[in-house]
């Protein structure tokens, strides 16, 4: 019999994907959201649960930003 599982595909760089799974890490395990993580040449893939989807890309927002500066006055 065939296991099927609804997710969200996530490709992304490695210190991306060392964020995403430093966000899962952090969570209690009943929180996790990563089903599979796969290694590609220059990139790396995930599967996790749908419903952390807004959660990652509001997560990755803000991290983006406090990696952002602008120009000194």
């Amino acid at each position: 019999m065939v296991n099927a599982i609804k997710g969200t595909f996530i490709s992304c760089d490695v210190p991306m994907a060392q964020f995403i799974t430093h966000l899962n890490n952090s969570l209690p395990s009943s929180e996790k959201f990563i089903i599979q993580v796969m290694e590609l040449d220059t990139s790396t893939c995930m599967f996790v649960n749908p419903h952390a989807e807004e959660m990652i890309r509001s997560e990755v927002s803000k991290f983006r930003d406090l990696l952002s500066y602008g120009k000194a006055a």
